[in-house]
């Protein structure tokens, strides 16, 4: 008997799901424990696996497309069974969410042709032949698809340079990808117009809706302020280089540095190692730092649990490690998940100084900033020196100017010695 898969929620704020990728298609034969699909919740992509055997009746959701936690993904059942009295009784409505996949064989609207970008090559081109004409060569116009025309217009290429590989003729997308000037076209494409507008739109991908949605209930829910220290990085750059020396060929950086003085000037200052919890304030006695990885769709956070127990090689070894998956999607929920501290590190961009949001529950983010050489003042004499400055974003709510000040002094003093 026909069973309904529904999109399942593979996070804990997970409210819609985005299908990267299908391994299976309508009438392949599915065992217990294969994968299904891929699935892009708002923390990551993740391999969702069959409960049940059965044979795929039925796709509810297409690749790139989104679907509320719940909804029907898929119905697995026996080959040749009838599906459609099943799909009406679970659309609630007396009308199936979708038609079942023998019945989708229309032909394609006037705006697949513009989502046909987000579609594979071979879905585009398809969309592209089944698409009318632009005109017959009958009254001398170019016969070419819309999407054809478009993307001559934007790269300046004249359609009557172009041989169409189409049915009769016709100038599809792989002609425009394809194009090489020809002699009477040797000088290149014509250029643009001056002053025409261009732009180009994306779907908002679940991570970054994720993003966009804590970061704005932190910001306009948590009351900010903003602490800068500025840190003497000489004692640092030696004690990195000398470590280096000795450890060979593993290597530490100036980040792993950052995260452990701050992990341990967190065990000094516990009261800066907090969240508010509404009704309470929770003082987390373990240390566990979230490092902010930049990644395409946005910003990733896995967290380094323990950061204080652990010697500078180790996280050297995890941050990379966790970096990596965060990179390929491949970061685990539970890995970005007990956050007490953050730590985000723009340095390596070369900017000095900037203010971070407060990455939730934290009741602190730090901004680290780049090494900077210049004129500094010691002993009464200005000789060269180089320096860090951070910024400590605090939650008012929980920690106060003297506290953040207090845990800023402590981890200016482990960089500093």
């Amino acid at each position: 008997m026909a069973e309904i898969v529904r999109m399942p929620k593979l996070s804990d704020t997970m409210e819609e799901g985005v299908v990267a990728e299908w391994h299976k298609k309508v009438g392949d034969e599915v065992k217990s424990g294969d994968v299904l699909a891929e699935i892009e919740t708002d923390k990551a992509t993740m391999e969702f696996e069959s409960f049940q055997d059965g044979v795929l009746l039925h796709i509810g959701v297409e690749t790139g497309d989104a679907a509320p936690v719940d909804s029907i993904l898929a119905v697995l059942g026996e080959k040749g069974e009838d599906i459609e009295a099943l799909l009406k009784e679970a659309s609630g409505n007396g009308t199936a969410e979708s038609k079942p996949e023998a019945s989708k064989k229309e032909e394609p609207k006037e705006e697949s042709i513009e989502d046909s970008e987000e579609k594979s090559e071979e879905k585009e081109e398809a969309v592209e032949e089944k698409a009318p004409a632009a005109s017959s060569n009958s009254d001398g116009r170019i016969k070419a698809s819309p999407l054809a025309k478009s993307m001559a217009e934007e790269k300046g290429i004249d359609l009557n340079d172009v041989n169409g590989s189409g049915d009769g003729g016709r100038i599809v997308k792989r002609d425009i990808e394809e194009y090489k000037p020809s002699s009477k076209s040797a000088a290149g494409p014509a250029a643009a117009p001056s002053g025409q507008e261009n732009f180009s739109e994306e779907k908002v991908s679940q991570m970054r809706k994720a993003i966009a949605r804590r970061l704005s209930e932190s910001k306009f829910g948590a009351p900010h302020f903003y602490l800068t220290m500025e840190i003497d990085m000489e004692n640092a750059m030696a004690s990195r280089k000398a470590i280096n020396a000795a450890i060979e060929p593993a290597k530490i950086s100036f980040n792993d540095m950052v995260i452990k003085a701050a992990a341990a000037a967190l065990k000094k200052n516990p009261k800066a190692n907090s969240s508010w919890l509404g009704d309470k304030i929770r003082y987390n006695d373990h240390v566990h730092v979230g490092v902010a990885v930049a990644v395409d769709e946005g910003l990733l956070v896995p967290v380094i649990k323990f950061a204080d127990s652990k010697p500078m090689a180790a996280i050297n070894e995890e941050v990379k490690e966790m970096a990596g998956k965060a990179r390929n999607k491949k970061l685990q929920p539970s890995e970005m998940e007990g956050n007490t501290f953050t730590i985000s590190n723009l340095g390596m961009f070369g900017i000095e100084e900037f203010t971070a949001i407060i990455n939730p529950p934290d009741a602190c983010i730090m901004a680290v900033g780049t090494i900077v050489e210049k004129p500094v003042v010691k002993n009464g004499q200005i000789v060269i020196g180089h320096t860090m400055k951070v910024t400590l974003s605090c939650d008012h709510r929980v920690v106060d100017g003297a506290v953040g000040s207090a845990f800023l002094q402590t981890f200016k003093k482990y960089m500093e010695n």
